[in-house]
This record gives C-alpha cells, sequence and structure tokens, in this order.
C-alpha cells in the first residue's frame, strides 16, 4: 500500500506481474519502454525498481547483472524521505541486503567467486536492516543459498 501516487511505480509493478504471470516479453517490452522515460539519472526510487525487476527478466548472468548493478547503484542515491513517499515502512538500508545478493549471485553464475563471496559478505552485514518478516526471511535464505553455491565451488 502506498502513500501517495506514483504512476511509474503502478507502471513498474505491472510489468513485473506480466513477467510473474509467465509473459516475459511483454514484461521486457513495458520495461524497456519505461527504461526509455526513466533513464540512469532517473528518479531514484524508480532506478531501483525497474532495474531489480526487469534484472529478474534476463536469463543471461551477464545481463541481470548489469540491471543489478545499476539497481545497487541507484539506491545509493535513494533517500528514506523519497522512499516512504511511496510506502511509509520503506526504509533504504533495508534495500541493501537484497541487492547485494542478487549482485552476489550473478557473480557466481558468471564464475566470479572472490565477488561473489565479497557481495554476500556485503549482504550478511546488513542483514540486520531487514525485518523478522516474510520479506526478511526470503532475504536471508536467499543469502543461505549463494553461501552453499559458493561453498560447493571451491
Amino acid at each position: 500500500m502506498s502513500t501517495g501516487t506514483d504512476q511509474v511505480m503502478d507502471r513498474i509493478m505491472q510489468a513485473t506481474a506480466l513477467h510473474q504471470r509467465g509473459d516475459p516479453a511483454a514484461a521486457t517490452a513495458a520495461f524497456t519502454a519505461l527504461w526509455a522515460e526513466i533513464g540512469p539519472d532517473g528518479d531514484p526510487l524508480h532506478v531501483v525498481a525497474l532495474a531489480h525487476y526487469f534484472a529478474d527478466v534476463h536469463d543471461d548472468p551477464a545481463a541481470r547483472q548489469e540491471w543489478d548493478l545499476r539497481a545497487l547503484a541507484a539506491a545509493d542515491a535513494l533517500t528514506d524521505d523519497r522512499a516512504r513517499t511511496y510506502h511509509a515502512s520503506l526504509d533504504v538500508a533495508g534495500f541493501y541486503p537484497s541487492l547485494h545478493a542478487n549482485v552476489a549471485d550473478n557473480h557466481a553464475a558468471l564464475g566470479e567467486y572472490d565477488l561473489a563471496r565479497a557481495h554476500l559478505a556485503m549482504a550478511r552485514e546488513l542483514q540486520d536492516r531487514l525485518g523478522q518478516d516474510a520479506y526478511g526471511e526470503l532475504v536471508r535464505d536467499y543469502l543461505d543459498k549463494i553461501e552453499a553455491r559458493l561453498a560447493a565451488s571451491v
């Protein structure tokens, strides 16, 4: 539930829903059109959300990594005040465990294990910012899976 109307975020969520319903081509088209409007210098909330969700549409880990790195960079420019205009509960620091986990997972998929371990360590250092809720548990489980994958790679 948002605290205000944000039509761009609504469109990002609609594109995400297309992907979740099994239509990656339509999701890609929607994300591509949104990116043409937002661009890398757009509202950091929009860039974080679009890049984070657009990464998931890509099968290629290098393409996912490109978008996940954009999301991570945009989070550095995002303020809690801006995030909370969309949803009052948002805490930008809480984004970082998931963002670093995604980057770590991509590095692992690319065989870049040292970089993967570095981002996993950053995610672990920040995991206390996650809530004790379903989302926090999901991210912690994801971190455990990445850690196991990296342990198996040595």
